[in-house]
């Protein structure tokens, strides 16, 4: 019995050994693939963050390299370098241009020079040579320049065409013998000067993406004035229509410049139609002629002359004398003797503006900028209604002349004198010229700058000569720079979730194989 109870005893004990032979072989055998997994894990771990790491790299903004343009505004009563500035790897496409810096010439415009041509290339001598040190060297000879003559070099040019060559020769010799990409010099016309102007302040308000709807342009300078929109009518005169494709979307634009109407010019046409009106029976000197434009107690004795040498006045035939120039400040009679500059008796189309030119009715937001901003902030006017604008206008003419001068010590009696008939012919040029009314004068934005770059016509000048705004949309990336930095990220971590996922599921499986083994 002890005999077969250790045979028994020996055969249990060799098959237990077995088992756990057996069992060991199991749990040897079993996970094979797990540092195959963990492998794998590991290298795709390293190659998602490569990938990132390579994305981020990759799409990161480098330093910016930029190029430069340079566009001379010759006006009619002073000259304005603006130097221009946009990403180079951007051009031509949806780099974005901004306005680096703007240097004025000093001295009057270039069209003051008919009697010294030479003097209008020297003059800018000094604005020019800030901008070859503004602009980086390696940039000059890659920069292009461009000057452009507005109203004052079309009068000079109507009245002297060989004096206005020759101040154009002189300009150009000047911009020549700087290092920049000269590009050319000449007198724009009006058109192009109101249409440049509606380009310039839509780029900078984002409105030409986008079919959302567009700014009107309003421009006064010192010799003309131009009114640029798109109107939802017909336009009747071809004369004043211009078309544009900017970014895969049509404009059909209704422009027009008034010449003579700038606010120095009217000045004169007024003051021509007044004196005609007051000396033209009167042949003595030192005559008064009674302004009601012009502050209580301002008198100056004045030359007739003076307001007649301009083709502005050509019409009207006076004697030169002197005269005293006496204000009364009296708003209402000053906007009805502005009132006589405009003739609104004649009209060839179904509507019109004044003197004959076909307008459509103005609708939609308007940006008014130069003189239209200068003016009315200089009398903190821009942001009333209509008949509050005139009733404070009204006050600020009445104001006698010695308070004016004390109120603003520091400008020049010359300019200061004008405020009041300059914003009386603001006023009647946009509600009686150009028929805005009390309702829709909140629709009129009085704007020096847009962002850092100034509301004019010089930018779109560049943009339109140099192609920077394409006639098609370009194209868009899928999705922007952050967007795919963001989808890469969580489409990374999705796949170490899956990886995560199938690793427990592996050892979850390898556990309950184990336990199966060891029940048996």
């Amino acid at each position: 019995m002890d005999e077969q109870g250790e045979i028994e005893t020996h055969h249990t004990r060799q098959h237990f050994s077995s088992l756990q032979r057996s069992n060991f072989d199991v749990k040897v055998k079993n996970p094979w693939y797990r540092p195959v997994v963990i492998f794998l894990a590991a290298v795709i771990t390293v190659a998602i963050i490569i990938m990132v790491a390579i994305s981020v790299v990759q799409n990161k903004p480098l330093k910016q390299k930029c190029k430069y343009g340079i566009v001379l505004d010759a006006g009619s009563s002073h000259t304005s370098v603006f130097i221009y500035e946009w990403p180079a790897e951007k051009e031509n496409n949806t780099g974005k241009v901004r306005q680096k810096h703007t240097c004025n010439v000093k001295g009057k415009g270039i069209s003051s020079y008919s009697d010294n041509p030479n003097g209008a290339g020297a003059s800018l001598h000094e604005c020019m040579e800030e901008a070859k040190q503004i602009i980086p060297t390696h940039r000059h000879h890659e920069t292009p320049v461009y000057l452009g003559a507005t109203a004052g070099m079309r009068l000079l040019e109507k009245e002297n065409k060989e004096a206005s060559e020759k101040v154009l020769d002189s300009v150009a010799y000047s911009l020549k013998g700087y290092p920049f990409s000269y590009q050319g010099a000449r007198i724009i016309k009006g058109q192009e000067e109101g249409a440049f102007g509606w380009i310039t302040v839509n780029y900078l308000n984002e409105n030409l993406r986008t079919p959302t709807g567009t700014l009107g342009a309003l421009d006064l300078g010192g010799a003309s004035t131009q009114i640029t929109f798109v109107p939802q009518q017909n336009i009747e005169s071809h004369d004043n229509s211009i078309n544009f494709r900017l970014y895969g979307n049509d404009y059909h634009l209704y422009t027009h410049s008034f010449l003579c109407y700038g606010k120095d010019q009217v000045l004169k046409l007024s003051m021509a139609k007044k004196l005609e009106s007051t000396l033209k029976d009167k042949v003595t000197d030192h005559t008064e002629l009674r302004d009601p434009c012009f502050h209580p107690g301002f008198n100056f004795t004045r030359n007739v002359q003076s307001f007649f040498n301009t083709p502005c006045t050509e019409d009207v035939k006076m004697a030169n004398r002197s005269f005293f120039h006496v204000g009364l400040g009296n708003w209402s009679p000053c906007q009805q003797s502005i009132r006589k500059v405009f003739n609104t008796s004649y009209c060839p189309y179904s509507r019109c503006s004044f003197n004959g030119v076909f307008q459509p009715s103005v609708d939609g937001d308007f940006g008014a900028f130069s003189a239209f901003f200068f003016v009315m902030n200089f009398l903190n006017l821009t942001n009333n209604n209509l008949t509050v604008t005139k009733q404070k206008l009204a006050t600020y003419c009445s104001t006698p002349w010695k308070k004016i001068k004390e109120n603003h010590p520091h400008i020049k009696e010359k300019y200061l004198s004008e405020y009041c008939f300059s914003a009386t012919y603001i006023l009647t040029l946009l509600e009686d010229g150009y028929k805005f009314t009390s309702d829709n004068w909140k629709d009129i934005q009085f704007i020096k700058k847009i962002g850092d770059s100034d509301a004019g016509w010089t930018l779109g000048y560049m943009l339109n000569l140099t192609n920077m705004i394409p006639a098609e949309a370009p194209d868009t990336p899928l999705m922007p720079h952050g967007g795919y930095v963001t989808f890469m990220l969580l489409f990374s971590l999705l796949i170490l979730l899956l990886l995560l996922l199938v690793y427990m599921y592996f050892r979850r499986s390898t556990r309950t194989a184990q336990k199966d083994i060891s029940v048996i």
